[in-house]
């Protein structure tokens, strides 16, 4: 049972970041779109939902089964952002899917290694972003973390691999290379997420 709340908890937070997708795709101004995507992520930590891109980076304070729920949170999230990838190609505002084929396009012809480097700066900023938000002093500093962090990594175009399931489910243009460059960008996270958080901790020591 613990597992399919886990999963459920993963599909609301893919249908955040569907949102934060969305809005990011259906305004001109990238500054406003970066702002308005950082919906997705505070819907997500008030709610306690479970993102693949946050919950990775404590994989080892949360021993193993932090790490056994990972596989599953990462599918949960698939579903969630391709529902609404899905969705809103049956709306009148079926247009996001243009701006998406773009982004995707991009991603498809990058590099493995560009592809995965820029995820790992994408979870450094997420990581920033989540901790900030749970351990800021201040409720200001809260939310400037949360808010900062995500509008950085959109506008410096790093790879966030959850956002990425959503622009290719409203694109409509998965494929196995699709599939590949996700798991490449998730292992990237992964490792941006898992190694910003281990160094921070030795300095610590």
């Amino acid at each position: 049972m613990k597992y399919l709340k886990t999963f459920l908890s993963a599909i609301l937070a893919g249908i955040c970041i569907g949102i934060g997708g969305i809005v990011y795709l259906s305004v001109e101004s990238k500054l406003a779109g970066a702002f308005f995507f950082t919906t997705g992520l505070f819907v997500i930590c008030i709610f306690g939902l479970d993102l693949f891109t946050g919950k990775v980076c404590y994989t080892f304070q949360r021993g193993k089964e932090g790490a056994v729920k990972l596989p599953i949170i990462f599918l949960g999230n698939f579903a969630g952002t391709w529902i609404m990838g899905t969705l809103v190609g049956f709306t009148r505002i079926a247009a996001v899917s243009e701006a998406a084929t773009a982004l995707c396009a991009v991603k498809l012809t990058d590099g493995y290694l560009s592809l995965f480097i820029l995820g790992i700066f994408c979870n450094i900023m997420i990581y920033i972003a989540v901790e900030g938000y749970a351990h800021a002093p201040h409720e200001l500093g809260k939310y400037l973390s949360l808010f900062f962090g995500v509008m950085v990594f959109i506008l410096c175009g790093f790879e966030h691999s959850i956002a990425d399931m959503f622009y290719f489910s409203a694109a409509k243009m998965w494929s196995t290379e699709a599939f590949l460059r996700i798991l490449v960008i998730a292992a990237g996270n992964a490792a941006g997420g898992v190694s910003f958080p281990v160094l921070r901790g030795l300095l610590e020591k």
